[in-house]
């Protein structure tokens, strides 16, 4: 049996610890466990804007690729830059991996958004086929013009993990929140909800990267320490695994005031350790967080999840929903699929989008 190779094509090294970039290396580890051969290219450029250097770079990876290879190409890579895989559709079969729509992202004027919705347009078109992480994200590639049988659905894993415990008996309820401190993510709307509940016992811990929007992650910082908080809300930065599973197995709550997402893989890592979970109904979130597992406000409504916040945090009947809710979760989170799992539907995919690739729509 011959070797299946699959060239994978991300802005920038693997390693970058994003849910996106985490699922597209657990695929590729899980791909080469089946026998594939992985080949991953790091693009340089700005990305998902698409500057002259992200196009050249895109460019050039795609003209070193063998004739006929399977080429998945990270949305992040291609949205923007419908050019390149025009002039290379006829000689590779390209697969575009969209982990949400790039006009769907927080923050974008209206015509920054317009301009972005027409280009992915135009890339996914040039692709013979496209994976998404959830069917949400299926169903909101329905207005990008690609045809439900040109899409696969295929969910992220979850590692096996232990039940969290908590903080110790009687200790401070801890929240938990993981995600890059970035506008849709919603750290600002944590703050302020949090702000508005000081006087109930609590802290949280935020992890997630500061770099990736400074601007907005200074502005959370200082907004933190107008408020009077920074003794009860710590912002560690990006953790690696260990301390990251550490995080998880002595909170109390995990809290995402996301504005949108195209899966949510924070929240099955939540479900997997079976704890409560406070989040919105932004994107996929809904479809992620089962209903026994958690509560579900708003997006970008501080009232509503201020209110929620006190529900779950607010002496003994917050404690003993908690522990309702975490038992709710830690049932759904054993039934996710594992990784392993994922890359044999991601294989599946991947060789049906490209069967016949060669006849590339046009």
């Amino acid at each position: 049996m011959s070797v299946q190779h699959l060239h994978l094509i991300a802005p920038g090294p693997l390693d970058q610890r994003t849910g996106g970039y985490l699922y597209d290396a657990r695929i590729a580890e899980g791909l080469t466990a089946l026998g594939w051969t992985v080949i991953s290219h790091g693009l340089e450029g700005r990305f998902p804007e698409g500057d002259a250097l992200a196009e050249s770079s895109l460019a050039d990876t795609l003209a070193g690729i063998p004739h006929g290879a399977r080429v998945v190409l990270d949305g992040l890579a291609m949205g923007a830059l419908p050019n390149p895989l025009k002039a290379h559709r006829g000689r590779l079969r390209l697969i575009a991996l969209v982990h949400h729509p790039l006009a769907d992202e927080t923050g974008l004027d209206g015509d920054e958004r317009a301009r972005l919705s027409r280009l992915e347009s135009e890339s996914l078109g040039h692709c013979a086929g496209v994976v998404v992480t959830s069917p949400f994200t299926a169903r909101r590639l329905e207005p990008y013009g690609v045809p439900a049988s040109r899409v696969r659905a295929v969910p992220p894993g979850t590692e096996p993990a232990q039940a969290a415990v908590g903080p110790a008996a009687g200790g401070t309820p801890r929240l938990v929140c993981v995600g890059t401190v970035s506008p849709r993510k919603g750290q600002d709307v944590l703050v302020r909800a949090l702000a508005a509940v000081s006087d109930l016992p609590w802290s949280c811990t935020c992890a997630g990267g500061l770099t990736h929007a400074p601007e907005f992650a200074d502005s959370v910082l200082k907004l933190v320490r107008t408020l009077g908080l920074e003794d009860r809300i710590d912002f560690p930065g990006e953790l690696g695994a260990t301390d990251l599973d550490s995080l998880y197995h002595t909170a109390s709550l995990f809290v995402l005031a996301t504005h949108y997402e195209g899966y949510g893989m924070v929240l099955t890592e939540a479900q997997a350790r079976g704890l409560p979970i406070l989040s919105t109904r932004g994107g996929a979130v809904p479809d992620t967080v089962h209903p026994e597992a958690g509560v579900l406000v708003s997006p970008g409504d501080v009232r509503a999840l201020s209110d929620a916040l006190r529900e779950l945090l607010a002496g003994a009947a917050g404690a003993a929903r908690r522990v309702k809710l975490a038992a709710g979760s830690l049932r759904h989170g054993r039934s996710l699929p594992t990784w392993s799992a994922a890359a044999q539907a991601f294989e599946r995919a991947v060789e049906e989008l490209t069967r016949g690739a060669e006849r590339n729509p046009g």
